[in-house]
């Protein structure tokens, strides 16, 4: 029997002041008023962050060998979804992206920024059952159900996988620091000039099409 994570108990102490920037665009989206196009605008956003973050966890070296990253990548879902939401191919591999993401030094810089993309998930289920059940029409939710059923279980392992890694205090501080970093540039990547040029771009082709149609 496993007792919680040593490493995630810490990040999530010592990053908790972040946590309401990076939760509240996933809990607006279960407001009353959430729409259609306020979905589209965050999976938008979300991967002009998140498929950049994936990359440069593709490149770590070996990061492999402390986390099997190959289960875990999901911004390929969001294509999906923007795809079946009528965003054309072209479109979205136009969307900006953040330009500030580099590749990681090593695996402990690479966890910090994993943790962020990974404690996301925990809100993704609720997320889903609320647009399922109050926008039954957006019918595209593969992002939000990667984990469906699997996210504390996936949690708990990525806590394992941590604390096995983190063995030093110094692997530790990196992983924190590295956490806030992730959070930081998250926060002011959704506030962007970038970002929000991307969800004013899809809106006008969305409305054209169905101008022309």
């Amino acid at each position: 029997m496993h007792g919680p994570s040593r490493t995630l108990m810490r990040l999530n102490m010592e990053t908790r002041a972040e946590h309401p920037d990076a939760d509240y665009p996933w809990l607006e989206l279960m407001s009353l008023d959430a729409s259609r196009s306020r979905y589209i605008d965050q999976l938008v956003a979300t991967y002009g962050f998140d498929a950049p973050v994936e990359a440069a966890l593709q490149l770590t070296p070996h990061l492999g060998e402390v986390v099997p990253f190959r289960h875990r990548p999901r911004s390929g879902l969001i294509v999906e979804d923007l795809l079946t939401l009528g965003l054309t191919p072209s479109k979205i591999a136009r969307l900006p992206q953040c330009a500030r993401i580099a590749p990681f030094r090593d695996a402990a810089e690479a966890l910090g920024w994993m943790y962020v993309l990974e404690r996301a998930t925990l809100l993704h289920e609720s997320v889903r059952t609320h647009i399922a059940s109050h926008m039954p029409r957006v019918a595209a939710w593969s992002y939000l159900s990667a984990y469906q059923g699997t996210a504390s279980l996936r949690w708990e392992e990525l806590g394992r996988l941590f604390d096995a890694y983190a063995i030093t205090p110094g692997a530790s501080d990196q992983i924190v620091v590295a956490g806030r970093a992730a959070f930081k540039c998250q926060r002011d990547w959704f506030a962007s000039d970038p970002a929000r040029f991307a969800r004013e771009t899809w809106q006008r082709e969305i409305s054209a099409r169905y101008a022309r149609d």
